[in-house]
């Protein structure tokens, strides 16, 4: 198959526009932001919608990393079921965090309601199918789990699976009527533009150079001005760049990339996907799929696209379309595009505390390690990182903060991701 455009679906079809200039000369503000994703914009609406003064500093443009180029699975929870969180986390905060991430999608598309962001927002659930017998069994135990708690899940048998998907090549699925779909992009840029309004200073090209805490205070300095702020949010997550006075938050860093056929027909669009769900599998090398507003099939799975295996993965791409839906024929590739996700080795997000003199202190937290859930958890995670700085209040905080975190063998473990990737690709969906 052949690719007709280059690039990003979710940038050819957002509607949502945010374009702002580099920051220039010096301010102050009660809160600073580093990142312009979904954490970092969700705190400044948060932090400028209480009436703070809030400056975000992008590198790059609003929604360039993670947060832009992600399928747009807006998921309850986290990767790992509730129970493997509490044995993570304790039986303190497992089950609060849990709690606080199973309202995650409605917290989503309520902002996206209140704030009329145009990014394709569809909320019929999403359904997480097994790829054979042991990922059936996976599904029973989250089902279990889920159910337990009260969640609105389904567990889905072949028969049903193949109904709603379009394809037979599952053995069962779980229905989450709490998750949806979004185009990503859109719904950064929704934030950003939210934000703005709100009162929050946004400035992209803005990479911060140099961070420095005195006097009460933390100073971060850009190419063309500094901003001086009582409170510091490091929200760069999987695109940290290196900065003068900041510790890099570690995670391992794994690349994922999504194709995107040309819109379907009609016959054909309504025989995949009718009920508007996005769907993901339990695979080890996961792959994702799900339709966008116009119709596009997209397809998703881990790897890199602008890396060794590229040609390998995007080969595999149109052999897993013909697999998963041999009715569809040949279908035209009209997008591609890779994005970066950090995971952390017990794959639960990190809030490291990096501020000092306590209450009344340059409080200052980093949010980091959503190891591929980052729509709802980031939201969430802003909001309330923003609540917990601006009245030094910790106890608002999702989890509690750590000092520091460490990674192990982060290049040797982003290696063998991809290399696995490859090597599953060179062989699979034949």
């Amino acid at each position: 198959m052949t690719y007709t455009e280059a690039g990003s679906l979710w940038r050819a079809s957002s509607t949502e526009r945010f374009a702002t200039e580099s920051l220039s000369g010096e301010v102050t503000a009660d809160l600073c932001v580093i990142g312009g994703g979904f954490t970092g914009l969700s705190a400044a609406l948060e932090a400028a919608g209480a009436g703070a003064s809030v400056v975000v500093l992008e590198a790059e443009r609003v929604g360039h990393g993670g947060s832009g180029r992600n399928a747009g699975l807006v998921n309850a929870g986290l990767w790992l079921p509730p129970e493997d969180i509490t044995g993570i986390l304790g039986p303190d905060q497992g089950p609060r965090l849990v709690s606080i991430l199973a309202d995650a999608p409605a917290r989503v598309f309520e902002l996206i309601e209140r704030h009329q962001i145009d990014c394709e927002a569809v909320r019929q659930g999403t359904l997480h199918c097994a790829h054979n017998a042991a990922g059936r069994r996976d599904l029973e135990n989250r089902h279990r789990q889920l159910a337990a708690l009260g969640a609105p899940v389904e567990l889905l048998d072949a028969a049903e699976t193949a109904k709603r998907t379009g394809t037979a090549r599952y053995a069962a699925s779980l229905f989450d009527a709490r998750a949806g779909t979004i185009n990503p992009l859109g719904y950064c840029r929704g934030l950003a533009r939210a934000a703005r309004a709100a009162g929050a200073m946004v400035h992209e090209k803005s990479p911060v150079t140099a961070l420095g805490n005195a006097d009460g205070r933390w100073t971060v300095e850009t190419a063309g001005g500094k901003v001086r702020a009582a409170k510091l949010l490091l929200a760069t997550n999987a695109y940290h760049l290196g900065v003068r006075g900041a510790s890099t938050p570690e995670t391992t860093p794994l690349h994922f990339f999504h194709v995107a056929t040309e819109p379907l027909d009609a016959a054909k669009r309504a025989a995949i996907l009718a009920g508007g769900e996005g769907c993901w599998d339990t695979a080890p090398v996961m792959t994702a799929f799900r339709l966008d507003r116009a119709g596009r099939l997209i397809l998703g799975a881990i790897g890199n696209l602008e890396g060794f295996g590229g040609a390998i993965h995007k080969d595999w791409a149109a052999r897993k379309l013909a697999q998963l839906f041999p009715a569809l024929g040949r279908q035209e590739l009209q997008y591609a595009w890779t994005g970066r996700i950090a995971m952390t080795g017990d794959h639960v997000p990190k809030i490291v505390d990096m501020g000092a003199g306590g209450p009344g202190g340059p409080g200052g937290y980093a949010c980091f390690g959503y190891s591929g859930r980052g729509i709802g958890p980031g939201t969430v995670f802003g909001a309330l990182a923003a609540r917990s700085l601006l009245t030094d209040d910790p106890a608002l905080l999702p989890l509690a903060p750590v000092s520091g975190h460490a990674e192990r063998l982060v290049g040797a473990r982003a290696g063998f991701y991809e290399v696995g990737a490859t090597l599953v690709h060179a062989a699979g969906a034949r």
